[in-house]
């Protein structure tokens, strides 16, 4: 382990952590996912059914962390709770996993997305030229964006904290607004099929495939596990801010869900397919309407990226701490006086500028980054059983009705990875069979270089 009288501050308290749990779980897909869902499950009440079972196994995913978090309240997250549990070699991958795609390759995605919508917004030309040569106005944008909350995060974390509560606060603005007028204004529209809730509708959807859709709009909140050494009394604060936190999330989930649901028939959804909120709030509140749920969507993803780009350089941080990376020294250096790891979120920015250079568009990036994480995952909630049997006694923070919350949550990462699988060999494209090759190359790539480390001293 390095020497180094420099410590991360411990910055945040509850309410910021769970600013940034909401924050980074909460931002483009319960706007997008809504015609999907439906569409894949088959009825209103069974698209329902899909986002509450969506939620409740990332609430049980949420409760697993929690316990580990509760012993283990370290920076690094999964990365920490891998290797305590299952040895250094299986921790360094886990690491690795976030630190060389996972985490660079979420950053490019979420930075994509934002810009199309910012470029869309502002009107933007497609090339902006910089005198002898040009650049995708989407790649630019996206860049800028990586580097200015890069270097918002490369002061003070409290900075980033304000940030946090901000943005999720104005994001939680068109969620509001989109249940408040469903409930009272909208005029039953495909919430009509209520009243046949569970009758003979499973066949007429596919609901694996719905329930799918919702747990990648639900995911991305295990990251702020990362942070576990910023915030104040981890050990308490953190299983209490990303429990609530999901819960607040599926709330807020469901209840756009049932909101869009009482304001449109459910074809109309099905065709407006990702403009059915933004449709709702024009005709609620006219184009001002439209153009403002534009400005809540891009600060709701800017806010994600936020704790991205807050969240992963940490894990950088921490391996290097354990001397796991080439210059650890280096990357294990933090800011004079704002106490961040600065060269660690250079080195993530900088991968996922490359990648967003590599790729087309953001989809291929999210599509891909699911099968590897989810390995990752699983390994995490099979630790909390081995971590209970060393224990001997119940972890700090305690799940209710153990062992259900963990086996709900292996279940549900089971059903990802088998349906990402299945889905793989079923795709005509042969993308997403090449995008998970490419990641298990990715982490494989981890293998000499732990061991080059070990042996050489890189």
């Amino acid at each position: 382990m390095i020497e180094n009288e420099q410590q991360l501050k411990r910055n945040f308290g509850f309410f910021g952590t769970l600013s940034l749990v909401i924050g980074t779980v909460i931002g483009s897909g319960i706007f997008f996912k809504q015609g999907r869902v439906l569409q894949e499950a088959g009825s209103t009440s069974m698209a329902l059914l899909a986002w509450f079972v969506g939620g409740i196994v990332t609430l049980a995913s949420a409760m697993s962390v929690a316990e580990l978090g509760s012993e283990m309240p370290q920076t690094g997250g999964i990365y920490i709770y891998i290797s305590k549990i299952f040895g250094k070699f299986w921790g360094f991958l886990a690491g690795w996993m976030q630190i060389s795609f996972y985490g660079p390759a979420l950053i490019a995605s979420v930075s994509y997305f934002f810009s199309t919508l910012f470029v869309t917004f502002f009107h933007l030309p497609a090339k902006i030229n910089f005198g002898i040569f040009s650049l995708g106005s989407v790649f630019c944008i996206a860049v800028a964006a990586c580097i200015l909350i890069a270097l918002m995060n490369m002061l003070e974390n409290r900075v980033s904290r304000v940030f946090a509560i901000t943005t999720t606060s104005i994001k939680m603005i068109p969620i509001f607004a989109l249940i408040i007028f469903g409930l009272f204004f909208g005029h039953a529209g495909a919430t009509s099929s209520l009243v046949n809730l569970f009758a003979n509708q499973i066949g007429q959807g596919n609901f694996g495939v719905a329930v799918l859709s919702t747990l990648f709009a639900y995911d991305g909140w295990v990251v702020i596990s990362n942070l576990g050494g910023e915030i104040k009394n981890a050990q308490k604060t953190l299983p209490r801010a990303v429990t609530t936190g999901i819960f607040i999330v599926l709330l807020a989930y469901m209840g756009v869900s049932f909101g869009v649901f009482k304001s449109l028939p459910a074809k109309e959804i099905i065709a407006l397919g990702d403009q059915a909120p933004f449709h709702i709030l024009s005709d609620a509140f006219g184009p001002i309407g439209g153009r403002l749920m534009d400005i809540g969507v891009m600060i709701s993803v800017i806010g994600t990226l936020n704790s991205k780009i807050l969240s992963f350089p940490r894990v950088v941080f921490e391996m290097a701490d354990k001397e796991q990376l080439p210059f650890s020294g280096f990357f294990h250096t933090l800011g004079k006086h704002s106490k961040t790891p600065n060269y660690a979120t250079i080195f993530e920015i900088v991968i996922a500028a490359l990648l967003l250079n590599a790729f087309s568009s953001s989809q291929d990036l999210s599509d891909w980054l699911v099968f590897v994480s989810f390995l990752f995952y699983l390994l995490t909630f099979v630790a909390v059983f081995i971590m209970r049997r060393r224990l001997q006694r119940k972890p700090h923070f305690s799940a209710p009705l153990h062992p259900l919350f963990p086996i709900l949550a292996i279940a549900g990462t089971l059903f990802i990875e088998i349906s990402t699988i299945v889905n793989a060999f079923t795709d005509p494209t042969g993308q997403q069979l090449f995008g998970i090759l490419i990641s298990l190359l990715i982490v494989a790539l981890g293998v000499p270089l732990y061991y080059a480390k070990k042996i050489y001293k890189l």
